[in-house]
């Protein structure tokens, strides 16, 4: 397990179909090594700090193994890491193997996994691909954000190892799947207790849990 690019991007304009917003989606592999502070490395930026950024979403990896098959649904031959607005490529790890509250040591930082992504219409607008949002969902190619519990620094080519495993945890990709309609009382029940989990996401499943046992009367 490794990381394969670091990337960094600050916020600038994004043509989007609704018109031009700011977006710091726009991210560039960068050489050399890169400072992790506590809510973003070095030489980044956010525009929207309600879904990157901050402590529970400083730093945003994707997995490397997504790429090719994005890059034949997408048919395109032109991504390159950072593409969909990661800070981190990673290789070795996927959605499938990753649980709420692992603690990934990546260079000299110790980044702890608090939630996935949910991609928004900037990443259609980047890619040019207006259903990308849904495959992504649907494929559980979402990557995950982590919070850092020690600052440090990081570069391409550095192992990524696990220092702390969640305990009873869910994967990113069970996690994903409760967003949709589907999920189940006592699954979302299962995701509202986890406490490494971002608090807006625990919340929502609660809230949800409630709300479907109340439909079945």
């Amino acid at each position: 397990m490794r990381i394969t690019s670091v990337n960094v991007g600050m916020p600038a304009e994004l043509a989007t179909r609704d018109g031009v917003v700011m977006s710091g989606i726009v991210k560039r592999p960068v050489d050399g090594p890169v400072r992790v502070g506590r809510t973003n490395l070095d030489g980044d930026g956010q525009a929207d700090l309600s879904v990157h950024g901050g402590v529970d979403m400083a730093v945003y990896a994707y997995p490397g193994e997504h790429y090719p098959g994005w890059a034949r649904e997408l048919g395109r031959d032109d991504l390159t890491p950072g593409f969909f607005g990661e800070n981190l490529t990673l290789e070795g790890l996927t959605e499938d193997e990753v649980r709420i509250g692992d603690r990934l040591r990546m260079g000299t930082a110790l980044l702890e996994v608090s939630q996935p992504r949910l991609p928004c219409f900037k990443l259609a607008a980047r890619s040019g691909a207006p259903a990308i949002a849904k495959a992504m969902m649907a494929g559980g190619r979402t990557g995950w954000y982590l919070r850092v519990v020690e600052e440090g620094v990081v570069a391409a080519g550095d192992a990524v190892t696990r220092e702390g495993e969640g305990d009873g945890s869910m994967t990113v990709r069970e996690i994903a799947g409760l967003v949709g309609s589907g999920a189940s009382p006592d699954d979302l029940d299962r995701g509202a207790a986890l406490g490494a989990l971002t608090l807006g996401w625990r919340e929502s499943f609660a809230q949800r849990a409630v709300a479907a046992r109340r439909a079945r009367g």
